[in-house]
């Protein structure tokens, strides 16, 4: 069994641990078929192929139970997309995180924004939250909705100014407990690199399309993910094949 030193250890610069994203136990048999390190779901996969909206739409109970039977088909690490938490009171936060770590996670992401709203959590409010999820055992992936959305980051995300205020959430995030610091929506070469110099955790960034694995890694990337990738081009071949099918 890995613990969460052993899936800390695998978020490297200079070897970074790649998560195709899955949405279920059938998915994650197949990633981790490919030679996976560890598994990772994402929110948007493992809503939509259950029928949810992402966002929180798909019950955490129904949520539990995905991980449970994804963490009893593989024997790897897993890491589950826990979004805001399923929770806004950080003891009930606390009871969810324990809920997956007994569904056989070992780790998780956690945002950092509003779901009502383009707004993100005030760092400090962050920081507690964090701090719940990582005392009931769970390596805490700190995500920081920065570079996402028309209202957070304007037209451009790529922005040296939001560099800066990531920066400064990822030293707050890990002195509450993090152990990894996911910036997706940012894709500049130059601000990745940036970033990962000045940030003294690991740093996640999300793949998207045009970016090339091994350069996100000379750029300091520890840890790539594919976030709902993965999901939408299996969906898209499954569709044009039933198309082709009927036709």
């Amino acid at each position: 069994m890995k613990t969460i030193d052993d899936f800390a250890a695998l978020h490297r610069a200079d070897d970074p641990l790649v998560l195709f994203n899955v949405w279920d136990a059938g998915s994650a048999a197949a990633v981790a078929e490919a030679g996976a390190k560890a598994i990772a779901t994402g929110s948007l996969s493992l809503a939509g192929a259950q029928g949810y909206d992402d966002g929180e739409g798909m019950p955490f109970a129904a949520v539990f139970e995905s991980v449970r039977r994804i963490a009893a088909t593989i024997d790897l690490p897993l890491t589950v997309d826990f979004e805001t938490g399923y929770a806004e009171d950080e003891q009930e936060l606390a009871r969810n995180a324990a809920a997956l770590l007994d569904a056989g996670a070992i780790g998780c992401n956690l945002e950092d924004r509003l779901l009502d709203s383009a707004a993100l959590r005030e760092p400090d409010v962050q920081a507690r939250r964090i701090a719940a999820v990582a005392a009931q055992g769970l390596f805490v992936n700190a995500r920081t909705d920065i570079f996402l959305g028309p209202l957070l980051a304007g037209a451009n995300p790529d922005r040296g100014d939001l560099v800066e205020k990531a920066i400064d959430r990822a030293a707050v995030y890990r002195e509450a407990g993090a152990g990894c610091f996911f910036v997706p929506g940012l894709r500049d070469p130059d601000l990745i690199a940036a970033l990962c110099e000045a940030v003294s955790l690991p740093v996640n960034v999300m793949w998207l399309d045009g970016m090339d694995g091994a350069r996100l890694a000379r750029l300091g990337a520890a840890r790539i993910s594919y976030g709902p990738a993965p999901w939408q081009r299996a969906m898209t071949r499954l569709t044009e094949a039933a198309r082709a099918a009927m036709n």
